[in-house]
């Protein structure tokens, strides 16, 4: 018996070793990410001598705080349509370029309006890397790490925030007009390094093929593939969704002009979809829209402001929470990078937005109770913040965060992935810019405490949300993504528990029904 069970056990195939080329390119597309993180993390600390030295009201600076987030809005929308004409690769440096702009107009402005000039010039490189890097990442990554891969943009965005939150730790001792413009200025490096390391990439294999360069593609496809089979495998499914015979072999072919640079995508996408596509949609909006409306940027832009209502006074205290806040945040995004490929999406998601949940009730609770004993430093409700901050910030990073981008950026077939992507990014800033530009507003109206009362709730109905609508895509390789979705009920149930007998019956022949 234990012959037959060690030799049922051999014939399971070995998970390949991770291409260390994917990874690489992988790793030099997510800097995009660090221009977004960079930004929201500088500006929960700038905001605070901004608002000093201009004199600005509380309403200016919640807006001021927030609106990169709208002005981010045009660049993802125009650069799904900017990435089928120039390239993935280029539309990266162009990110990095606009963003550079817009950190020395901030780091020079005279005065609030010339502020907020460069801060919607900012806005737009961010809204350009925001859509274009997990897009990139996860059309180079073999099925086998891709999860591990397209996670790596998250990975940077909370880099950049610890970089934006140790900034503001550094410069906080600096001159009043002084610091917070060396604070934003400062952000004009990691664009210009961005630029010039995304020239050494290898250009989008799927995007390749759609321009008609099918020999180019199948280079890039050998070296970012864990054998030769699957680059021919993903090099005929990427020929096939293009509209290009599989049986084709030249380098150089004619495409059909519809797949070229995206012309009827808007229609395929909300006029005419297909089932699958119409759930697609659905998934990647609610996925988008819950992550922010779950108030994480609240916690991550305010900060040093809830630090402030939980009883803690001194700026250098509040910063230095702040980089507590960063650091927790990008140490469970690695813990999270390498779970996504072996626990899967949907188990990660589920019990993330639960953890987040958790925290946020307990974290209303603290700030209530706080507030309810004003004239008493109640030490342990401080604890409790502080602690349920960190939680909120370690739940949201190990699942919800990465999870929403890898999922936008695989499930969407090819013809309608670039589109499919900028519109998770549309809803996704569009709902982060209403949180945080109504945040105090909200704290004012309904305590600070009732904010994250609400926070919790919206959490809890994305629970729900998740639980009925997401089918698990570990595993699957981008072309066979549209076949998971098409039934918004309990479809992928159905099918796991198909593979799983499926996997019981393979075992059982393999042990001559032995167990």
């Amino acid at each position: 018996m234990g012959y037959h069970i060690d030799e049922a056990s051999s014939a399971i195939p070995k998970k390949p070793k991770r291409n260390k080329y994917a990874f690489m390119c992988a790793i030099l597309a997510s800097m995009a990410s660090i221009l977004l993180g960079y930004d929201v993390g500088v500006m929960s600390g700038a905001a605070i001598f901004i608002k000093r030295d201009f004199g600005i009201s509380y309403v200016q600076q919640e807006v001021m705080t927030g609106v990169i987030n709208l002005y981010s809005l045009i660049g993802a929308a125009a650069a799904g349509r900017t990435s089928d004409w120039i390239g993935r690769r280029y539309t990266m440096v162009l990110a990095g370029i606009i963003f550079f702009v817009g950190a020395i107009l901030m780091g020079f402005a005279t005065n609030y309006a010339f502020l907020m000039f460069g801060r919607f010039i900012a806005g737009l490189g961010v809204g350009y890397a925001l859509m274009i890097s997990p897009v990139y990442t996860a059309e180079v990554s073999p099925a086998s790490s891709r999860g591990f891969l397209t996670s790596f943009p998250e990975v940077f965005i909370n880099f950049g925030l610890l970089l934006g939150y140790i900034s503001n730790f550094a410069f906080a001792k600096f001159p009043l007009h002084l610091g917070w413009r060396f604070m934003l200025g400062i952000g004009a490096f990691p664009s210009v390094f961005l630029a010039v390391v995304v020239l050494m990439m290898p250009e989008s294999p799927r995007w390749l093929v759609m321009q008609g360069q099918v020999g180019k593609a199948k280079k890039v496809l050998d070296k970012t593939s864990d054998s030769v089979e699957e680059a021919q495998q993903r090099l005929a499914d990427i020929k096939e969704a293009a509209g290009i015979p599989i049986t084709c072999t030249d380098d150089v072919v004619q495409v059909p002009k519809r797949s070229s640079h995206g012309k009827d995508v808007w229609k395929d996408l909300f006029l005419h979809p297909t089932p699958s596509v119409r759930h697609i949609i659905i998934a990647a909006v609610g996925l988008h829209f819950f992550q922010q409306a779950s108030g994480v940027d609240s916690v991550v832009l305010y900060s040093p402001t809830i630090f402030e209502k939980a009883g803690i006074k001194s700026d250098r205290e509040k910063l230095l929470a702040t980089v507590a806040v960063g650091f927790t945040k990008t140490v469970f995004i690695l813990v999270a990078t390498f779970l996504l490929d072996r626990v899967g999406r949907r188990p990660l998601l589920l019990s993330s937005v639960a953890g987040k949940i958790i925290s946020l009730l307990l974290l209303g609770m603290g700030l209530t109770i706080i507030q309810h004993h004003a004239h008493v430093r109640l030490t342990w409700a401080v604890g409790l913040c502080i602690a349920t901050v960190l939680s909120d910030m370690a739940f949201f990073s190990i699942g919800m965060g990465p999870i929403a981008w890898v999922y936008s950026s695989e499930i969407f077939p090819l013809k309608l992935r670039a589109q499919g992507a900028s519109i998770g990014v549309i809803v996704n800033r569009m709902t982060s810019g209403v949180v945080t530009m109504t945040f105090l507003s909200l704290s004012n109206a309904i305590t600070i405490g009732g904010a994250f009362f609400l926070y919790a709730g919206i959490a809890a109905i994305s629970w729900v949300f998740f639980y009925v609508v997401f089918p698990e895509t570990q595993g699957r390789t981008l072309e066979d993504m549209e076949g998971l979705f098409g039934n918004l009920l309990w479809r992928f149930s159905k099918q796991r528990k198909i593979e799983r007998n499926d996997v019981v019956n393979q075992v059982q022949l393999g042990t001559n029904g032995e167990v």
